[in-house]
This record gives structure tokens, sequence and C-alpha cells, in this order.
């Protein structure tokens, strides 16, 4: 059975580990991953459409003012918070887990989709330097629309862009997302591992086991 599978990005197809990545940035203030986790709710904050990095993800304040913010809010020393904003595009590697699903998918005629919340330096650099794009349908990236997840406008982008057939299957690791798809209609599967979705898929009949 053909099927519409739309898959979030950063933590789904690219490996996301901000808890690292401050440790190995900032190693004399996050010693541990205690202190991470503090200093990620600091600079990334949690999910709110005013925060800063959410005003990142739509489009409406660059990396230079950006920093700015951080660097007043949290004491950290702005260059150091502009080199870190720089090197997130590298950091986020594709997991060849999932990109092995993407491709099983596709070969199986499932039409591909992504929907992330990604700025748009970020979307451009994941786009340019990862072939397997090729394999999505189409995607919506938060700043190129100035809309983002969980709230239910980018949905309903989504489902007037692209030819979605019945309930699609959307595949994200943050529970609130996946709350808004199943909100807006969609089937929805909440990603832990490219090997417990494709689990998922198959006891759902969407992939040969």
């Amino acid at each position: 059975m053909s099927q519409d599978v739309v898959f979030d990005l950063g933590g789904v197809v690219f490996r996301w580990q901000p808890l690292v990545l401050l440790q190995e940035f900032f190693p004399e203030q996050v010693r541990n991953e205690a202190e991470a986790r503090e200093w990620a709710s600091q600079i990334f904050q949690t999910f709110h459409p005013d925060a800063d990095w959410a005003q990142f993800d739509l489009g409406r304040i660059e990396p230079e003012p950006l920093a700015k913010r951080i660097a007043k809010r949290t004491g950290l020393a702005e260059a150091d918070v502009r080199h870190l904003i720089a090197s997130i595009p590298t950091h986020l590697l594709p997991m060849q887990g999932t990109v092995d699903l993407i491709h099983e998918l596709k070969a199986q005629g499932h039409r591909l989709y992504y929907l992330s919340n990604m700025p748009a330096g970020y979307a451009e650099h994941l786009v340019r330097v990862n072939p397997f794009f090729s394999q999505f349908e189409g995607g919506i990236f938060s700043a190129h629309v100035q809309q983002i997840k969980p709230l239910p406008d980018i949905f309903a982008t989504a489902q007037a862009r692209w030819p979605l057939r019945g309930q699609p299957v959307f595949i994200d690791d943050v529970q609130h997302n996946i709350d808004a798809a199943h909100e807006h209609g969609w089937q929805a599967i909440r990603f832990e591992s490219p090997e417990q979705v494709r689990s998922a898929l198959v006891a759902h009949g969407y992939l040969m086991g």
C-alpha cells in the first residue's frame, strides 16, 4: 500500500546532540551532562514562538543578533556563541539507518516529504551536501515559510502544498510535534531509532518485513 511519509530532519534524519555539542564547545562551563542540560535550556530554550532560537528557526533573526541575545542572557562570550551557531550545520550528520530507511521507503513506492524547524542557512547547507534529498517529493523548512512546529499553521501549509493522500505518516522525535500532527489528523510515529521506526512501519503494513 503506497503511503505518504513526512520526516522531521533534526534528531531523525540528522544527528542532533546538543548536550555533546555544548560539552565540546564550553568545557569549562559545561563539565557534565547535568550542566549541559541546564545550558541547553538557556541557549536553545524550550519551545516558545517568541524564544530567540525559535525566531532563528522562523527566519526572523540572523546569526549575529542571535549571538548577541544569547551572550547577553547567558554571560557566555559573544565570539564563542557565534562560533557555536556557525558550527552546528557540520554537526548535523546524517544517521545512516534513517537514510537507508528513506531509500527503502522510496523503493517500495511511497512518497516522501520533510517538515523541519530549521534556519535558512542550515537548511541550504543540508540540502547542498546530502544527495539523498533527491528522494523527497518536497519539503518545508520553517525559515522559508515563517511558520514552526508544533503550531498548526505549518501543518496546514504542508497539507495545502503537497498532494497528500489520506492520513500521512509523520515521523518526529519531539512529543509536542507528534501531538500536533495527531491534532491535524495525521498518523505519527515518535522517533527513537531507525530500527524502531522501521518496525513500526512494518507493523502498520507500510514496509515489507
